[in-house]
């Protein structure tokens, strides 16, 4: 799986390209208000929704492109175009200048900064699965490892960190952060558990591990804190236990989905007024 190219990669190779942006979306639309993408003669990057909606899109930005086209389009969704959601999409082509790309490139960074965080502690097999399987979605994600070389090769808007005593990080993440435990050391996941089970505003706590892997953690969370901390947020196996096979891909799509989930509607881009 790969990430999507980040804009600014995007707006290097592409500079001569069409900016279409969803300006009104009227009952049943595949995106929202706001969403946009960008079209050059031969690449696109982003999404209005796919379907007929988006080749029409495409098709028009090409033609501003060579002087044709048209600068605004309200596009019906339905058996006209071969599709069938019944609302009405509004779009607006805009050619990218150097301020058009300064501006979509600030939006993007103001949206990223508001996204949820999700500290990875572990980039094993599975921990390396999750940060891709995570890298496309609206997450800020840091990976956390002991071992510099488990750092390599994270997709490219992940952050990786060596540190020495990953526990130590967790006091200082953003409330309503997410916590996902996957280290090589069952008594490194215990720390790093005890830690966030500490603290009573984080989203989301997740490790990785059996019944029995929950109960010796339970036992020992009792002896050490005499009751003080309990498992009772602690997800643990992450994924659920609907689904029992134990690839690290599948292992990664069943918590992104469990995220995505725990966020729920706070993840929704938020339509332009």
């Amino acid at each position: 799986m790969t990430t999507p190219m980040p804009i600014a990669r995007f707006l290097d190779a592409y500079p001569v390209c069409i900016l279409v942006t969803v300006i009104e979306a009227k009952g049943s639309t595949p995106r929202e208000e706001g969403a946009f993408m960008l079209v050059s003669q031969s690449e696109c990057w982003g999404t209005i929704g796919g379907g007929q909606l988006e080749f029409v899109a495409i098709d028009n930005a090409r033609a501003l492109l060579t002087g044709g086209g048209q600068p605004q389009l309200d596009i019906p969704l339905g058996p006209e175009i071969g599709q069938c959601c019944g609302g009405r999409t509004a779009l607006s082509f805009t050619s990218v200048t150097p301020a058009v790309r300064a501006e979509l490139e600030a939006r993007l960074a103001a949206e990223s900064e508001a996204f949820p965080t999700v500290m990875l502690f572990g980039a094993g097999h599975v921990g390396q699965a999750l940060a891709t399987a995570l890298a496309p979605l609206p997450f800020r994600v840091t990976v956390v490892e002991t071992r510099a070389d488990a750092l390599i090769d994270l997709p490219e808007n992940v952050t990786a960190r060596h540190v020495a005593m990953p526990e130590a990080l967790v006091k200082d993440l953003a409330s309503s952060s997410a916590v996902i435990i996957l280290t090589h050391d069952h008594a490194l996941d215990f720390l790093i558990a005890r830690e966030a089970l500490a603290r009573d505003d984080l989203a989301y706590i997740g490790m990785i591990g059996s019944a029995t892997k929950r109960a010796t953690f339970k036992s020992w969370l009792a002896r050490e804190t005499e009751g003080a901390v309990t498992t009772d947020r602690l997800i643990l196996p992450i994924g659920g236990t609907q689904v029992r096979d134990k690839r690290p891909a599948v292992i990664a799509a069943l918590v992104a989905a469990e995220l995505l989930t725990v966020y729920g509607r706070g993840l929704e881009r938020t339509p332009k007024e």
